[in-house]
């Protein structure tokens, strides 16, 4: 059965980690997509308009960064909530995401469990 709430948008160059978070999530019962590239990524949360996007820093075409922006921008995924998932642990990085709109900043590697329980706490309480 399909979540009403859609599926979680999951947007990492790394083919592992895609597959990782993408298998973590499903078990937990969620439905995904994926995108290998900030520009790819950033045309599927326009097109599907999920309620979580998961987003890398570093990634060819748009950085994570950036594609953080351009949701905020977009007033079709105002409801969207934007998490960066990052190997990057710098502060200053953190500030950065935060400043871009990011509503949560999670480093690599990251706990399972915790990360599933972050996507319920949001999807509990969607944006209006």
């Amino acid at each position: 059965m399909a979540d009403p709430r859609g599926p979680v948008l999951i947007v990492d160059d790394s083919r592992s980690v895609r597959l990782t978070i993408e298998f973590v999530l499903s078990r937990a019962g969620f439905a995904t997509l994926t995108a290998a590239d900030g520009e790819d990524g950033l045309a599927a949360a326009r097109r599907e308009r999920p309620p979580v996007v998961l987003l890398d820093v570093e990634m060819p075409k748009l950085d994570g960064f950036e594609v953080c922006r351009r949701i905020r921008a977009d007033p079709t995924l105002a409801a969207t909530y934007v998490v960066m998932l990052t190997a990057n642990g710098q502060q200053e990085d953190e500030a950065r995401a935060l400043a871009a709109g990011a509503d949560r900043y999670v480093t690599k590697p990251f706990d399972d469990d915790a990360v599933v329980e972050l996507l319920g706490e949001l999807l509990e309480r969607p944006r209006a």
